[in-house]
């Protein structure tokens, strides 16, 4: 049995009455690790595992391969870290930081290692990962100017990496539907067996070519069509059917204190990224 086969079940990490707790999500209720049942709203989300590494491919999904003017199928994929210091929870505060203008959305799934996963073919795969959970692989995207290629600044922010609520397995996730929502209105949406130029199994095996996977590390699978930028005030939603629905506001932040670096920039090729084309979506996504 691997982490597609069924039943379904979630595990989550929360804080109750002061107290952090492993639990279950069984009908609507969440039961601690001590038994008892309390509601979700009586508890603070944490990320749902604990990483030494997030790693990110650009560009996976044929839907945003196509809004870009992509012609040529990829021929394999290319990765970038996040920090794991950007990590953030369910319910947490998605921060853009003062000074910056471009701060965008982008729903993706993550996969959690659950074992030491090295030199694997992808039949194996499967059988190394822990589970999947919602992710906002949100950027500032008016950092693109310096840092385009390894992202640091484009996506490593702190707060810029929320995920949860849980780990879900015994969901055979490449039939989900992935939805971002703004405010309450579709803004994403893609099957995610459908979308993806390179699989869940791909690029786990292919990451553990090189690099040693341990337990809770995330591989986040790409984004599709139509990530924008947002403003305070916003709630961006990711729910993934049979997987979970991740919930944050966006709040402005201070600025930088030191003034020293490269800063945030409103240029042709930013504003091509964070303002995305109109003219190629899906005809049911809303338009600017």
């Amino acid at each position: 049995m691997n982490v597609l086969d069924g039943p379904r079940s979630e595990l989550r990490r929360v804080v109750f009455s002061g107290t952090p707790h492993w639990c279950a999500a069984i009908n609507g209720r969440l039961e601690l690790d001590d038994g008892r049942l309390v509601d979700e709203g009586e508890v603070q989300h944490l990320p749902p595992c604990n990483p030494t590494k997030i790693i990110c491919p650009h560009g996976n999904y044929k839907s945003r391969w196509h809004e870009f003017g992509g012609k040529d199928e990829p021929k394999e994929p290319t990765y970038f870290h996040k920090p794991v210091s950007s990590l953030n929870a369910h319910g947490g505060q998605l921060v853009r930081p003062g000074g910056h203008l471009y701060l965008n959305y982008e729903g993706e799934l993550a996969v959690v290692i659950g074992k030491p996963t090295r030199n694997i073919s992808m039949e194996d795969a499967w059988d190394h990962i822990a589970g999947f959970t919602v992710a906002n692989d949100a950027g500032l995207q008016d950092m693109r100017d310096t840092d385009a290629g390894s992202m640091l600044r484009v996506k490593g922010a702190d707060t810029l990496c929320p995920i949860g609520p849980g780990i879900v397995k015994g969901v055979d996730v490449r039939n989900s539907t992935l939805r971002t929502y703004r405010n309450g209105t579709i803004v994403q949406e893609a099957v995610i067996g459908e979308d993806m130029w390179f699989g869940i199994d791909y690029l786990v095996s292919d990451l553990a070519r090189h690099i040693t996977l341990v337990p809770g590390d995330l591989v986040l699978t790409g984004t599709p069509a139509n990530s924008r930028a947002v403003e305070p005030g916003d709630i961006i939603e990711v729910e993934i059917t049979d997987i979970g629905r991740l919930r944050n506001q966006v709040v402005e932040g201070e600025e930088p204190r030191a003034g020293i670096g490269h800063r945030p920039t409103d240029s042709e090729e930013v504003r091509r990224i964070a303002l995305g084309n109109d003219d190629r979506l899906p005809d049911h996504l809303p338009k600017r």
